[in-house]
């Protein structure tokens, strides 16, 4: 009888808009051949820079919508009006084939998968403090003003499912982090792992944001 091949790790990897997570996630890849990112499939408009098959599967709302019917996502989920779905067949591929596989997929994906595949490797990387997260969403280019008020009102939903995660990693400078997490998934390190006080610091932080970033969206339309 042949040996079995141990499963490749299943790696859920989510954060806030502007985190950096696309960026943690080139990094493993370009730093091992034993990673593989599975591409999500959307309905949203692909950006600039962004190729079909490459950053996401572009496609229509039908399409998304059958491939729910015929059971082909591992997870699937709505973000901001658009529809967001892991393909399953690459996953269960490659993860037979004793590759890690790793999820790059908002919070309410992450916990589909996780109530699926307890097994699941959960990192939820943020940005030190909201003050930073709204700098870098802004630098970035990509959303209007009203847009990054959303994202950033989505985040305080988001940072109330931190404590399900297994671990919290922040991304100060970007080679630590990516460090950090290659760490976790190679050893998954036991000891804390999630610090409730910087959740609530940063919630109150998103809140005053949001806020003062309302206020001056009134203040430029009355003038």
């Amino acid at each position: 009888m042949g040996i079995l091949k141990k499963l490749g790790n299943l790696v859920i990897i989510s954060g806030f808009s502007g985190v950096g997570k696309g960026t943690v996630v080139q990094k493993l890849l370009e730093g091992s051949d034993h990673y593989a990112l599975s591409i999500s499939m959307t309905t949203r408009k692909p950006r600039d820079n962004e190729e079909h098959g490459v950053h996401y599967y572009f496609v229509k709302d039908e399409e998304f919508e059958d491939m729910i019917a015929k059971n082909g996502f591992l997870e699937h989920a709505g973000y901001v009006g658009c529809y967001y779905g892991t393909p399953r067949a690459f996953v269960e591929e490659h993860r037979g084939k004793g590759i890690d596989v790793i999820l790059e997929i908002e919070v309410q994906g992450a916990l589909q998968v996780k109530k699926r595949h307890p097994e699941a490797i959960m990192i939820f990387i943020t940005t030190p403090n909201a003050r930073e997260m709204e700098r870098r969403l802004t630098n970035r280019k990509m959303d209007s003003y009203a847009k990054i008020t959303s994202r950033m009102e989505r985040a305080i939903e988001e940072a109330e499912q931190m404590k399900k995660y297994d671990y919290v990693v922040i991304n100060d400078v970007l080679d630590d982090c990516v460090r950090t997490v290659e760490e976790i998934i190679v050893n998954e390190p036991s000891g804390p792992r999630y610090d409730p006080k910087f959740k609530d610091r940063f919630v109150e932080s998103l809140k005053e944001i949001i806020v003062e970033r309302k206020n001056c969206t009134e203040f430029s339309e009355n003038r």
